[in-house]
């Protein structure tokens, strides 16, 4: 259940950064509104990238855990 709730809390930050920058790009927001939703959108980056960190460290754990040391790189047809 917990993984869900910080999967869940991940995809409410990404879809928050998603309007945002939908709103940043309409152009109709007066330049104080521009301004703060500009930080509010640097701070949903940095939470999403700690998110991301966070997953990252704790699969590489598991992988050492199984006696694989790293991890390998997706094959290029399933790159995004």
């Amino acid at each position: 259940m917990t993984t869900e709730k910080v999967s869940a809390s991940f995809e409410e930050t990404l879809s928050e950064l998603e309007a945002i920058v939908n709103e940043m790009e309409n152009g109709d927001l007066p330049l104080n509104k521009a301004l703060e939703k500009f930080e509010r959108g640097i701070a949903l980056s940095r939470q999403g990238q700690q998110s991301l960190e966070n997953a990252e460290q704790k699969v590489k754990i598991l992988l050492s855990e199984q006696g694989e040391e790293t991890l390998q790189p997706l094959p290029e047809s399933e790159q995004p």
